[in-house]
């Protein structure tokens, strides 16, 4: 193929969104780092301000189910799973949680692994760490099929700073 050709194709393809992507995809770790939510991103444990150790069990409960914290602080969150069932801590805005719940009840075997989750396995203690920079009521749920439906939520208040 002569020269122009090859080019012609190299830049048509660029184009493309499969070889965009492609493109432009960082590694999971640098991606995850910038990543900006609705309620706020994702936190560096040696920038934490304080830690708040969260307890869940198979009655379906977060101990403690209401959180104030200020807006910009990071807060290192310490999550135990006192139950014998698998249970998650995901942080977001009711819709998300709502969706994102609706979609493992579909897809129970999906795979999710975000900056905003901890999934626990029974008997052990996982870390979550978020730097809340927006004020606002937010949530956190268990997002395994069926635990947020029972009420496994709580609430966060981000206060907004003066």
């Amino acid at each position: 193929m002569g020269r122009n050709l090859l080019l012609t194709l190299a830049l048509a393809f660029a184009g493309s969104p499969a070889i965009a992507h492609l493109q432009h995809e960082k590694p999971a770790e640098d991606s995850r780092a910038t990543e900006e939510r609705s309620f706020g991103r994702q936190g560096d444990a040696k920038q934490a301000s304080r830690t708040i150790d969260v307890d869940m069990d198979d009655h379906l409960r977060y101990r403690p189910a209401k959180i104030t914290v200020k807006q910009g602080e990071t807060i290192l969150f310490r999550v135990k799973n006192s139950g014998r069932a698998m249970h998650e801590m995901v942080l977001g805005t009711m819709g998300e949680l709502k969706e994102h719940a609706r979609l493992m009840r579909q897809h129970a075997s999906m795979a999710h692994d975000e900056p905003y989750m901890a999934h626990v396995a029974p008997g052990s203690t996982g870390t979550l760490v978020w730097q809340f920079d927006k004020p606002g009521e937010f949530y956190y749920g268990c997002l395994v099929p069926g635990h947020l439906e029972a009420g496994m939520l709580g609430t966060i208040t981000v206060q907004k700073t003066k």
